[in-house]
């Protein structure tokens, strides 16, 4: 039997809190050993978190997208919760904390940092605390019962052994985190009742393959950096903390800007999508109802990184060519006109594109709007059908009747127009959405 939408993450976070509140209990019970290491620890990851990035724009808003590299929004905080899950001795004297005090640490220095960002409505989700706990705890679980009973020291040494098997551990703990992330973000994306009602839902393999994706960029930073960290205190002492602080946080301010550059970017393409709305060429909403639909097909079947960024952009865009028309077409429903007509307006669009700095790849899924779907990469007939989605539900998709009128008529033009394929997905799209089921033609 399946499980409900939510039993996945009710699993994860009740793990989570378990665990949490064995940890505390644990510190309140016993006391915090080596209070000196802890502190400094706890002040390093509140340091990380306090220097976080803000919070990325939400989905159905400019930009529609949550790219990989916003997904960390606190690295210096992430590498100081591995550092100190993996620490063994400090200054050449081993330590003694276990797998309950690194996560209450963790915790505590992660709830601390996260207070100024709370007060400012900005604050940190539970799925990034959750993540935090569980992540911190499975690298400790796996290093600290084996360095505490000195069975570490027996198999492997200080030597190459012991690198090799730092590095076994931190892939597995990155490991962890994607899968755990991808989980999660899939659960989120099912509303409840969904199954009831006939949907299906959202492909794991393409959020897992984004995770797996961002890893190479910023994850392996982290866990090489927390590595390290631990490596540098266990030789150099707590003096090694400040030492690493300084860069990795201007190393996160870096990031942070280079963030608010790329989202400004794709804010700015986002408003020039609605240069149609404002000259009265498409309603108002269209551009980003079309982009917002057109990405959540685009995952359905199987798209990911830097792909759907390439569909958003185009599904923004897409109708950028009525510009050049001296009268605008009824209500912009540009999928009635005549071919060439179509092929003129996807043309001058993709001209228009070219000139923006995007990728050349954008330009191409806008000047191939009306080639037969055959002609087409995937981005194009995704863009396509969407768009004549919304042209024919009127841009009120809200209506189970007037969907299931427009999926019919999509699937009778499947012969040319659609892809049959991506017709069906739209339709198991907009189930999840909450219409009634669609049955196949």
């Amino acid at each position: 039997m399946r499980r409900r939408p939510g039993g996945l993450v009710v699993i994860v976070y009740a793990a989570s809190f378990g665990l949490t509140a064995a940890a505390l209990g644990h510190v309140a019970w016993a006391g915090l050993e080596q209070r000196g290491i802890a502190l400094a620890f706890g002040v390093f990851i509140a340091v990380g978190e306090l220097a976080r990035s803000g919070s990325l724009p939400g989905v159905g808003e400019p930009p529609v997208l949550e790219e990989p590299w916003g997904r960390e929004p606190a690295p210096l905080g992430s590498a100081g919760a591995l550092a100190y899950a993996l620490l063994g001795d400090c200054a050449g004297q081993p330590t003694s904390h276990g797998v309950l005090q690194v996560v209450a640490v963790v915790l505590a220095g992660a709830l601390a940092g996260a207070v100024p960002h709370v007060a400012r409505g900005r604050g940190p989700s539970l799925d990034h605390v959750v993540r935090r706990v569980l992540t911190a705890g499975f690298a400790a679980v796996c290093f600290q019962p084996l360095y505490n009973s000195r069975e570490l020291d027996r198999h492997a040494g200080h030597g190459p052994y012991y690198a090799l098997f730092l590095l076994v551990l931190l892939v597995l703990t990155a490991l962890c985190d994607a899968v755990l992330t991808a989980a999660l973000l899939r659960a989120r994306t099912l509303p409840h009742g969904v199954r009831r009602m006939g949907g299906t839902p959202v492909p794991y393999g393409p959020l897992l393959r984004d995770e797996l994706r961002a890893l190479l960029g910023i994850g392996s930073a982290v866990c090489a950096t927390g590595a390290v960290m631990a490596l540098a205190v266990a030789v150099a002492g707590l003096w090694a903390l400040p030492v690493f602080c300084v860069p990795l946080l201007l190393t996160q301010l870096s990031f942070r800007r280079y963030t608010a550059v790329r989202t400004t970017y794709r804010q700015t393409i986002a408003s020039l999508a609605r240069a149609t709305e404002i000259a009265g060429y498409t309603r108002p909403g269209h551009a980003h109802r079309v982009a917002a639909l057109s990405t959540a097909v685009g995952r359905e079947m199987g798209l990911s990184g830097p792909d759907l960024t390439v569909l958003e952009y185009a599904a923004l865009m897409h109708d950028i060519g009525q510009l050049s028309l001296l009268d605008p077409v009824a209500e912009g429903a540009t999928a009635g006109l005549p071919v060439a007509e179509q092929r003129r307006i996807a043309l001058l669009g993709g001209a228009v594109v070219r000139q923006t700095g995007v990728p050349a790849a954008v330009a191409a899924v806008v000047e191939q709007q009306a080639d037969p779907y055959r002609d087409q990469p995937l981005p194009a007939r995704i863009v396509r059908a969407v768009n004549a989605y919304d042209d024919l539900t009127g841009g009120s998709g809200g209506s189970a009747g007037g969907a299931l009128t427009a999926l019919e008529r999509l699937r009778l033009g499947t012969g040319h127009d659609y892809q049959p394929e991506v017709v069906e997905s739209l339709a198991r799209v907009l189930a999840r959405g909450g219409l009634a089921p669609v049955p196949p033609g």
